[in-house]
This record gives C-alpha cells, structure tokens and sequence, in this order.
C-alpha cells in the first residue's frame, strides 16, 4: 500500500475480520452477563464503523487529485461517534428505582471506537483497547462485587392487614437489619379480594450482609403480613 488513498482486498478483507474478532470478544462478555446489547450487536456495531472508516478513507480516492476537492478521512468517523449515541441509549433502561446499562451503552460507544480504529489501521491501539475494556467489563466487575458494591437498591413489597401501627414493626425490622429506608408508600391492595388489605412499598438499600430471602422471612413473621417480594 504504497499510496495513502488505496488498499487492496486482502488488507480490506483483514480489517474487517479483525473487526469482528475484536467486537465479539466484548459482545461475548456482554451475552455471558446477559446483557440487552450481547454478542450480534458488538460485533455489528465494530463491523460497521470499520467498514464506515474504510469508506471514509479509501471510498473517495477516485476524487483525491480532482480540482477544488478536499477529502477529509475523518468526517464519516465523525459521524459515527455521533450517531452511536442513539443505538447506547436504547440499552439504558430507567426501571423506577434505578438506571441500568449503563455499562453497555459505554460498550458499545468504545467498540464502534475500535471498529474506527481497525478501519484506519490502528491494529495495535484496536487490540489492546480491546483486552483494556474485557478486563474493565469482565475483571473490575469482580473487584466492585467483592470491594466495593457492598450495597444493593431494591425495593420491599409487602401485603398485610390495615390495622394501626403496622408501619412500626416493619420500620423496625428494617432497621435492625441495617436496612437503609429511602422512600415508602402505602396503598390499597386493589387485586386483593379482602378490602382490608394495604400494599407497603419500600424503596431500600440493602447492606452486603443482608440477604434478600433471610429478610423476607422475617417480614413474613410480623403479625398481620400476609406476603411479601423484593424486587
């Protein structure tokens, strides 16, 4: 490739696998933790900013030496960059008591990079971007696991009788149990067929050493509960 401006079919046909490899092994990651965006969608996204920055560099040299045009290899990178925006926000999910993939929108963002990067013959930097984000995604979730997300949001749904001072001994409970209460409400259970019946939802924060059916549980053991879930 002794002109900037082509390349043969044989180093087109090696961007393109490489492109491949190296997205599906962050969409790998990505389908093991069952993930919206898994394996297919890593390795469309690198496949095709690879095959939009071959075309951005390559698919207009025909027009290189003609008069008053300037080629710009990176304006369809741009482009990209940009455009991948809209494919990650359709993998952040807002379930009411917290956001969730986060983490795989930045994925797919850092792959549609990688793709760019193969397409410009970037091989080196592409790799080694590429084991850099396997072991953010795969390596510092066990460390967040064991060290750090000691925490977990959830939310406690209980049904029980609607009695005075039912509230306490469940605040109670939670308390003991280290339970940090965020926000509660209490409802009329309108698929119940008891009109004495309330919904108690709790949006809590759960310590490492609470576990989720344990409390559950003990809940179940106050007088006037009937059932209870944590989601």
């Amino acid at each position: 490739m002794d002109s900037p401006w082509y390349i043969n079919e044989l180093h087109i046909a090696l961007r393109l696998s490489l492109a491949v490899l190296l997205g599906g092994l962050i969409g790998f990651e990505r389908e093991q933790s069952n993930h919206a965006a898994g394996l297919r969608t890593h390795i469309m996204v690198c496949l095709g900013s690879c095959l939009l920055m071959l075309l951005s560099i390559y698919g207009f040299a025909d027009f290189v030496n003609e008069y008053n045009v300037r080629v710009d290899p990176a304006r369809l990178a741009a482009a990209v960059i940009t455009g991948i925006g809209f494919l990650g926000a359709g993998t952040i999910l807002h379930t009411g008591k917290a956001i969730t993939g986060l983490t795989t929108a930045s994925s797919i963002w850092v792959v549609s990079a990688i793709g760019l990067g193969v397409g410009a013959g970037f091989y080196f930097a592409s790799a080694l971007g590429t084991f850099m984000v396997l072991f953010v995604l795969w390596g510092m979730d066990k460390i967040e696991k064991r060290y750090v997300n000691g925490k977990r949001e959830r939310i406690v749904i209980i049904v029980a009788d609607d009695r005075p001072k039912l509230l306490q001994p469940v605040h109670e409970l939670l308390l003991r149990q280290g339970v940090k209460i965020r926000k509660m409400a209490v409802r009329d259970d309108s698929a119940s067929h008891e009109p004495s019946r309330l919904v108690i939802e709790a949006q809590v924060t759960l310590p490492k050493h609470v576990q989720e059916v344990p409390l559950l549980e003990e809940l179940r053991k106050l007088d006037g509960v009937h059932a209870g879930s944590v989601e």
